[in-house]
């Protein structure tokens, strides 16, 4: 493998630290990180924050060498029958994140993959399929690309339907934002089987670990259940992306953030090293 040292960069969810952008970056930038998700600052959950927050962020980068890899809205975390919620989403909410996005030049928002209700039929997997495919639309229009998160409960919640769905819907602006710890629990083991079915779509991949359930019990990477050696390995080997982010899901955040921080950095040595 070429540049062996450089295979693989990290990144974090800035709200992992702290809401406060300010105090966030001045840990991450200690730590070596300058690759930045933005999901919550002082104000809000994006794009609904105050101007402020959003100048703050633009000071920040302007003085330092930081890029914004991912804004991530919480768009399409609903039931589908929320026709409401979700066409608000699609009207405002998306345009509004991609202004944002153009703003602090992020090239990729993350999108959710809608909630499904008990017993709810097969037949309303087409109402996801439209939604994701005109909000695509939407995006590609503008110039980013989504991603959409597989979460547990949901019609995207292994790497398998993530797949299908992102291939039914068809646009090169839609891909995935893989994350190993929230597929786990589903009948599908993350790594390898969910990875290998998702990996040809992948954008972005979210680091934490578990030892019960994807949100229940989350804890520093390598003490839970994941096999994040064997996944980060596989990344790698297939050059899927060029950085993961850090989203550290347990408190201290702090404390756990640069736990994780030094255990990947240690990991992805090992595997370049090694390889």
């Amino acid at each position: 493998m070429e540049n062996k040292a450089n295979a693989m960069e990290l990144g974090i969810v800035s709200d992992e630290i702290s809401n406060h952008f300010a105090e966030a970056m001045q840990y991450a930038y200690s730590w070596g990180i300058s690759l930045i998700e933005i999901r919550l600052l002082k104000s809000g959950r994006v794009p609904h924050v105050d101007k402020e927050d959003v100048e703050e962020v633009q000071r920040y980068l302007r003085r330092h060498d930081v890029r914004i890899t991912a804004l991530s809205p919480g768009i399409f975390k609903h039931h589908l029958s929320k026709t409401r919620e979700l066409e608000e989403d699609l009207t405002t909410a998306l345009p509004r994140t991609i202004e944002m996005a153009k703003t602090l030049s992020a090239p990729l928002l993350i999108v959710f993959g809608f909630q499904r209700e008990q017993g709810e039929p097969e037949s309303r997997y087409n109402v996801a399929v439209d939604f994701l495919r005109r909000a695509a639309a939407i995006a590609e229009r503008a110039g980013v690309k989504l991603a959409v998160e597989n979460e547990p409960g949901f019609w995207c919640d292994t790497g398998a339907n993530t797949r299908k769905l992102i291939d039914d819907v068809g646009s090169p602006a839609l891909g995935a934002n893989w994350d190993p710890a929230n597929a786990y629990g589903t009948a599908e083991t993350p790594y390898p089987d969910g990875y290998q079915a998702i990996k040809e779509r992948i954008f972005n991949v979210h680091v934490k670990d578990t030892r019960q359930g994807a949100l229940v019990q989350c804890v520093p990477v390598g003490e839970g259940v994941l096999n994040w050696n064997g996944q980060i390995r596989a990344l790698m080997h297939d050059r899927i992306v060029s950085h993961v982010t850090i989203e550290t899901h347990c408190h201290p955040l702090i404390e756990n953030s640069r736990r994780n921080v030094d255990t990947l950095r240690r990991m992805i040595d090992d595997i370049s090293t090694n390889t």
